[in-house]
Protein backbone atom coordinates (compact mmCIF):
# COMPACT_ATOMS: atom_id res chain seq x y z
CA UNK A 1 0.00 0.00 0.00
CA UNK A 2 2.77 2.45 0.65
CA UNK A 3 3.89 2.54 -3.03
CA UNK A 4 0.42 2.57 -4.15
CA UNK A 5 0.10 5.78 -2.00
CA UNK A 6 4.05 7.36 -3.13
CA UNK A 7 2.68 6.39 -6.88
CA UNK A 8 -0.53 8.00 -6.51
CA UNK A 9 1.25 11.36 -5.21
CA UNK A 10 3.54 11.43 -7.46
CA UNK A 11 1.53 11.29 -10.18
CA UNK A 12 0.10 14.42 -8.58
CA UNK A 13 3.36 15.92 -8.83
CA UNK A 14 3.42 16.32 -4.56
CA UNK A 15 6.02 18.30 -3.16
CA UNK A 16 8.22 16.94 -0.67
CA UNK A 17 7.34 13.63 -0.21
CA UNK A 18 8.01 12.22 3.58
CA UNK A 19 7.85 8.77 4.45
CA UNK A 20 7.84 8.24 8.48
CA UNK A 21 8.27 4.72 10.00
CA UNK A 22 6.37 4.73 12.80
CA UNK A 23 6.91 0.47 14.08
CA UNK A 24 8.36 0.94 17.57
CA UNK A 25 8.07 4.70 17.61
CA UNK A 26 4.16 4.13 17.66
CA UNK A 27 1.16 1.92 17.67
CA UNK A 28 -1.41 4.41 15.17
CA UNK A 29 0.21 3.14 12.37
CA UNK A 30 3.45 1.67 10.58
CA UNK A 31 4.06 4.93 8.20
CA UNK A 32 3.19 8.38 7.95
CA UNK A 33 3.51 10.02 5.00
CA UNK A 34 3.55 13.62 4.50
CA UNK A 35 3.68 15.94 1.39
CA UNK A 36 2.75 19.45 -0.06
CA UNK A 37 0.40 21.16 -2.52
CA UNK A 38 1.14 24.16 -3.70
CA UNK A 39 -2.97 25.45 -3.12
CA UNK A 40 -6.03 23.95 -1.69
CA UNK A 41 -7.36 22.72 -4.99
CA UNK A 42 -4.23 20.54 -5.36
CA UNK A 43 -3.99 19.00 -1.63
CA UNK A 44 -8.15 18.20 -2.53
CA UNK A 45 -7.61 16.88 -5.78
CA UNK A 46 -4.30 14.61 -4.41
CA UNK A 47 -6.65 13.63 -1.58
CA UNK A 48 -9.08 12.81 -3.67
CA UNK A 49 -6.82 10.82 -6.41
CA UNK A 50 -5.41 8.79 -3.48
CA UNK A 51 -8.95 7.66 -1.76
CA UNK A 52 -9.87 6.13 -5.38
CA UNK A 53 -6.64 4.62 -5.62
CA UNK A 54 -7.31 2.96 -2.42
CA UNK A 55 -10.49 1.72 -2.68
CA UNK A 56 -9.71 0.08 -5.92
CA UNK A 57 -6.73 -1.60 -4.63
CA UNK A 58 -9.33 -2.96 -1.63
CA UNK A 59 -8.34 -0.63 0.86
CA UNK A 60 -11.63 0.18 2.60
CA UNK A 61 -13.48 2.50 4.90
CA UNK A 62 -10.11 4.68 4.91
CA UNK A 63 -11.17 7.75 7.17
CA UNK A 64 -10.78 11.48 5.43
CA UNK A 65 -10.68 14.85 7.35
CA UNK A 66 -10.15 18.47 6.21
CA UNK A 67 -11.08 17.90 2.64
CA UNK A 68 -13.82 21.30 3.00
CA UNK A 69 -10.71 23.72 3.85
CA UNK A 70 -7.77 21.69 1.53
CA UNK A 71 -5.04 23.16 3.86
CA UNK A 72 -4.71 20.33 5.46
CA UNK A 73 -6.07 17.12 4.55
CA UNK A 74 -5.49 13.54 6.94
CA UNK A 75 -6.38 10.15 5.31
CA UNK A 76 -5.97 7.61 7.76
CA UNK A 77 -5.71 3.73 6.11
CA UNK A 78 -5.30 2.16 8.65
CA UNK A 79 -1.62 0.74 8.56
CA UNK A 80 -0.68 4.04 6.54
CA UNK A 81 -1.49 7.92 8.00
CA UNK A 82 -1.16 10.51 4.95
CA UNK A 83 -1.27 14.01 5.89
CA UNK A 84 -1.22 16.48 2.45
CA UNK A 85 -0.51 20.12 3.08
CA UNK A 86 -0.17 23.54 1.59
CA UNK A 87 3.63 24.45 2.06
CA UNK A 88 2.21 27.38 5.13
CA UNK A 89 0.56 25.08 6.63
CA UNK A 90 2.83 21.98 6.44
CA UNK A 91 5.54 24.27 7.88
CA UNK A 92 3.82 25.57 10.89
CA UNK A 93 2.99 22.50 12.07
CA UNK A 94 6.19 20.65 11.47
CA UNK A 95 4.90 17.43 12.41
CA UNK A 96 8.56 15.88 10.43
CA UNK A 97 10.07 17.70 13.88
CA UNK A 98 8.02 16.11 16.18
CA UNK A 99 8.93 12.59 14.78
CA UNK A 100 12.74 13.60 14.78
CA UNK A 101 12.74 13.42 10.61
CA UNK A 102 14.36 16.70 8.89
CA UNK A 103 11.48 18.86 7.35
CA UNK A 104 12.59 18.83 3.08
CA UNK A 105 13.94 22.09 1.63
CA UNK A 106 11.11 23.65 -0.15
CA UNK A 107 12.10 23.46 -3.97
CA UNK A 108 13.12 26.77 -5.85
CA UNK A 109 11.50 28.08 -9.11
CA UNK A 110 15.17 27.61 -10.77
CA UNK A 111 15.49 23.84 -9.94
Amino acid sequence: MLGLIETSLDDDKAQAVTVIELRGKSSIADHMVIASGTSSRQVVSMADHLLEKLKSSGVEGARVEGMNQGDWVLIDAGDIIVHLFRPEVRSFYNLEKMWGVEMPEPMSANA
